[in-house]
Order: C-alpha cells, then structure tokens, then sequence
C-alpha cells in the first residue's frame, strides 16, 4: 500500500515538472513594432505628421488570442472613442486596424492595448499607450466657377464676363485674411475684388469692383500657403481666364456702303497726309521718317486713283501728286532698271534692307509697275500735262530689265546688287505674292521673258500645284493651308484674278480657297488664342508682340492683321464685311486710329500695334474699291502690253 502511495506521489511530480516546464518555454506576447502607414510609431516619442487616411499595423512577438482584442484595443482622441476595423495576419502575430473614415487633420490619439489581450496560449500582455499626432491636412477646392463657368480643373475658360464672379468651395473653411493676402488676378488691368463668404467660410464669392477688359487674358492664382482657419495648408490654384467681348457699339452705326467709305477715306491719309514730301512716296511705317518703300509705294499711287474715284482728293490734286512721284522716281537709284526696296525719300538713294540686299529688288519694282501701269491707263493721253506723266512711266516701265534678272537662267532672281552681284541668288518661285513679277516680266516691250521662264522658274514645273482639301475647301495652288493672305493680295490689286486662268489653276478658285481656308483655320483656333472668331480672322504677314513675321496658319502668333480680310474682300464680299463691321463698331476703340486700322493685334499677349504700314494700308483701299467698282483691276487689265504679256504665258482671263 505504500508502494501504490508513493507511486501516485512521483506521477503528480512528473506531471507538475512537466507542466512547469512547457510554461516556462511558452512565447513571450510583447509589441515588436507599430506603422501607420509607412511610418514607424515609437513608444514616448512625439510621433507628429501622422497621416490621417492610413491603417494602423500591430506586430507582436507571437500569435495573439483574437477574441480578447476586442476588450483590449482602442484608440481615443479627446476622451472619444474612435470605432474601427481590424483583420489578423495568416500568422497571427499581425493586427491591422483601419479607422472608420480618415482621422482628423492636427489631431492627437492615443492607441490604448491593455493586459486584458492575451496570447494564442494564454500567455499574459503588459498594457501600453501609444501617442501620436496626424499631419495638419490640405484645404483643397471641391469646385470652382467663373460666372458659372467650371474652372476646377484648371487650364483655361474662354469667354468669361466682364464683371468678375469667381464662386470657390473648399473642404474645409478658410481663414479669410489669408486667404484674400493670397488671390490674384492680373491681366491689363488691376480690378479691385471684393470677397464675400458664407456656408462657414467654406465657400467664397469673389467679385471684382470695376469691369476686366474685354477680349483679354486675365491670370487668375491662389497662391499655397495655410489658408484654413486652423492653419490648414493650401497648395495653391491658377487658371487662365479669357474675358468675352464687350458687344456695345464703339462709334454710331452706319450702312455698310458708309463704312466702305469710312475705311478707305481713313486709309487713305496714309497715302495721302503722311506721304514724304519731297518725294511723295509712301513712308515705309507711320515712324520712318525719310525712308520710303516701292512696293508700298506702287499701292499708294493705285490708292490715289481711288481717292480720286472717290471724292477724297480732286482728279488735279491727284494728277499733281502722281507727277511728283513719277519725276521723283526717274532719278532715284536703279540698278538695270530696278529699285530698291527702300531709299531715302529726299535724295532717291538707297537705304539698304539688310546687310546684303543694297541694289535692285525686282518683286517691289514690280508692284510699283503695277502701280505705275495702272496709272498710266487712268490718265488722259488728250491733257497735255497727264500725258507727259504717261510717257514719263512708259520710259520707266520700258527700262526695267527683268530679262537681266534671270541670269539666262529659266527661272528670275529677286535681289541683284553693285556691291554683292546676285549674291542673295533668292529665286523668285510660286506659289506666293510674286506671280505679278512673271507676268511683268512676260509683258515687257523691251526685256522680256520666254514662257519656259514662268513654266519652269514660278511654276517650278508644275510643283506650284496643291490640290489638297483644308477644311473641306481644295487648294488649287501654294503650300500646306496656304500661308499668308497677302500671297492673294499684293499681285491681284491690279491682275483680276475673276476669269483668270492657266494650265496651273482657276485664280479665282485659288483667291477664294486661300482665303477661306484661313478664315476656317481662325474659328477653328486650334491654339486657342484670344479673340478669334468668324467675326476676327485673318493671318498675313504684318507687325506682332514679338517683331515682324509672315503669319499663317503654319505660323500663328495669336497675331490678327486687318488688312489679311478686309483686302479680300472681293473674294468673300460677306465675310470680310462682317469682319471691318465687328473690327469698326465692337473693336474700334481699340484698333482704329489716325490712318484707318492699326496693323496687328494680338489679345492674347494684350498687345495692339501702334503702327500702319503701307504695305497693309495699301491693300485695303485697292480691294474696297475693286470690290465696288473693279476700278483697279480694269485699268490695269485693260493695258496692251499686259494683254500681250498673258497670251503669251498661257492666260485666259
């Protein structure tokens, strides 16, 4: 019996060593690490900057007992509860906790894990509280509108009123003198703006205290900074606005006939009152003191011929100033019977164009010519006077060497000088401004031209030839969309495009094409500038922001030129009219000065030009009046010599 005594004695030994044992080499449940989000959580440290929208990570030393963290888990802020969602890892030792909603922006929390959490075994925890601090979070916008206009993406809103109305929410509310130390609106003028705030300084009314200009580009910023009322940060907005147009009349209304009258008057003065008086030649600007320009020139005495037609000047005055030019022109610089682009309009010597081009241009001798010639058919051979200016431009025209100018080649060079030969060696190719050259050049009594000369030199063998649909309209002739307007201008003031035609194309399907295919790349604003429409349209080579350049709509500054629709006017009569009506009554306060329509505007950059150009004015009044009475294209294509000229290159007209 003490055997059996003694035997169940040692058994309950073994199995409380045993047991002993198996706790003593039980996993110690400890906190190894804590994240929230990417960001390492250290016990007593301060913990700032803590994202609001991340889940919090607990990894612990072992596998914990899942059902006791209900009762030992929670995180508080200010004494509240904040509720959440947890998921435990495949292993067991990893707790995830997700807040419910993000926490709140500049916040403190306390993560709270108490004894009460136990191991997967049971084994015991020691409590801990963990402290931390959320980041101070953003204000964004939610919405944004410029007189109900959505701006809140940024980039750029056409067509925005005059009186500013910019409504702003925000997430969150705004400290209203940070935020007014931070909005700016600059453009050509500097409203003031006027801040009203309501729905707890989370939405923001902003309206300005006097009218944007119109048809101009505003920049609109709120600049970053802590813009909430608790010191929230803002990263900051802008956006370009553009404003609309101010649609009220500008000057009294009047028929179109009157306007038509209007412009060509006003242009006229260019030619006219600003002519140099020595010479009576055209100014190459309304600033260039003595220098003057032929090709300019050669519009200006077809714009005499206008005035006259016109009642602005008597048919004696007009004489009077022709004979001036002609006798001016016998004794100015020639170079094989060419003139310069420019020379000084007291002496008749040439002012170099560029460091190389000191002699002959024959493409601005040839609008001259088709000046002279013009003339030469308006004046009366029975008036002893006006026929002495006639044999005067005879001699003139009979002297220009245009065979000279080819270099017995089958093509003609633009530029010869004294001191560079044909150095420049430019070719004069189509398709551009320049046929009038070819068909001077063909119609010369004295140095003319072979047809192999046009075929092959302007008609580069048939390559002048496009044929390709912009904008559903066919380009018979010229290069991608066209180029510049002033290609149909500066040869057709005299050369009636109508019922002209050749082996190449119908030039009054080209005039057309051309032109409307440049109106239809201008509504069509591809670069989104400022100010185009079907009413501003237009893109020829002129003055802009910048300098000086051929626009097109291969080359398109945001750059507007008056002259690029109203001078082609007789090749779409309702469209340019629309457009010298909208430039006149809705613009005209700021394009219409002392000679008729300024050059250039460009809306974009805020930027009207100050000056006239003859080379743009001329056009404008030749057109207008071949548009109402054919008056330049019939004198000049009534003259023999041209006649001879177009039969001979191939011409029906």
């Amino acid at each position: 019996m003490l055997k059996l005594k003694y035997f169940i004695y040692c058994i309950f030994i073994i199995i409380i060593s045993i047991s002993c044992s198996e706790d003593e080499n039980l996993p110690e449940l400890t906190l190894e690490n804590i994240f929230i989000g990417n960001i390492e959580i250290i016990p007593g440290q301060p913990n700032e900057n803590i994202p609001v929208d991340r889940s919090i990570n607990l990894i612990f030393s072992t596998s914990i007992d899942e059902s006791t963290i209900d009762q030992s888990v929670s995180l508080t802020t200010n004494g509240s509860q904040v509720p959440f969602n947890y998921n435990i890892g495949s292993r067991g030792s990893n707790v995830n906790l997700s807040p419910i909603g993000s926490l709140d922006n500049n916040q403190s929390y306390q993560l709270n894990i108490s004894s009460n959490l136990k191991g997967s075994q049971g084994q015991s925890f020691e409590s801990v509280t963990i402290e931390f601090q959320t980041l101070m979070g953003n204000i964004e916008i939610t919405e944004i509108n410029f007189g109900g206009k959505d701006g809140t993406n940024g980039g750029t809103i056409k067509n925005i009123p005059l009186n500013l109305n910019a409504s702003i929410n925000f997430t969150d509310p705004v400290n209203p003198s940070e935020f007014e130390n931070s909005v700016n609106l600059t453009g050509p003028t500097s409203p003031g703006l006027t801040f009203n705030y309501s729905n707890n300084d989370q939405t923001v009314m902003i309206t300005s205290s006097t009218e944007l200009r119109y048809l101009n580009r505003y920049n609109f910023a709120i600049e970053s900074g802590n813009l909430g009322s608790q010191g929230e940060p803002f990263e900051g907005y802008n956006i370009i606005v553009d404003t609309r147009v101010d649609s009220t009349l500008k000057f009294p209304e009047i028929t179109d006939e009157e306007l038509l009258t209007k412009v060509q008057s006003q242009t006229f003065k260019y030619f006219w009152d600003f002519a140099h008086p020595n010479s009576g030649l055209a100014r190459e600007r309304n600033s260039s003191g003595d220098l003057v320009t032929i090709g300019g020139s050669g519009f200006g005495v077809m714009s005499i011929l206008a005035g006259i037609n016109r009642g602005f000047i008597t048919r004696q005055e007009g004489v009077t100033r022709l004979g001036k030019i002609v006798d001016f022109l016998t004794t100015a610089d020639r170079f094989h019977g060419v003139w310069p682009h420019w020379m000084n309009g007291n002496t008749g010597n040439t002012i170099p164009f560029s460091a190389d081009d000191d002699g002959g241009d024959i493409v601005e001798t040839a609008f001259m010519i088709q000046g002279l010639l013009t003339v030469r058919q308006y004046l009366d051979p029975q008036n002893p006077t006006e026929k002495s200016i006639i044999d005067k431009i005879t001699l003139l025209w009979e002297k220009v060497e245009w065979d000279w100018y080819t270099q017995a080649e089958n093509s003609i060079t633009w530029h010869w000088s004294p001191n560079f030969g044909f150095e420049k060696n430019l070719k004069v190719r189509g398709w551009n401004e320049a046929l009038i050259v070819y068909v001077l050049a063909a119609s010369s009594p004295t140095h003319t031209i072979t047809e192999e000369v046009y075929h092959e030199g302007w008609a580069r063998s048939g390559n002048i030839v496009n044929g390709n649909t912009y904008y559903n309209i066919t380009l018979p002739l010229g290069n991608q969309l066209g180029g510049p307007l002033f290609f149909e201008h500066y040869s057709f003031l005299g050369l009636d495009p109508r019922n002209l035609t050749d082996q190449y194309a119908d030039y009054n399907e080209q005039t057309m094409a051309h032109t409307l295919i440049n109106r239809a790349y201008c509504i069509n604003n591809p670069q989104n500038y400022v100010g185009y429409s079907q009413q501003s349209w237009g893109l020829t080579a002129s003055d802009n922001h910048i300098g000086y350049s051929a626009h097109s709509p291969t080359n398109d500054l945001g750059v507007i030129t008056p002259t690029a629709a109203l001078s082609s006017i007789p090749y779409s009569p309702q469209e340019s009219m629309e457009v010298m009506k909208y430039f006149y009554f809705i613009l005209g306060d700021r394009l219409w000065g002392k000679y008729g329509f300024y050059d250039a505007f460009n809306f974009t950059e805020n930027w009207v030009a100050s000056s006239c150009l003859a080379i743009d004015q001329g056009p404008i009044i030749v057109m207008i009046e071949n548009h109402r009475s054919q008056m330049l294209w019939n004198l000049f294509m009534a003259d023999q010599d041209i006649q001879n000229g177009l039969n001979k290159l191939g011409f029906n007209y």
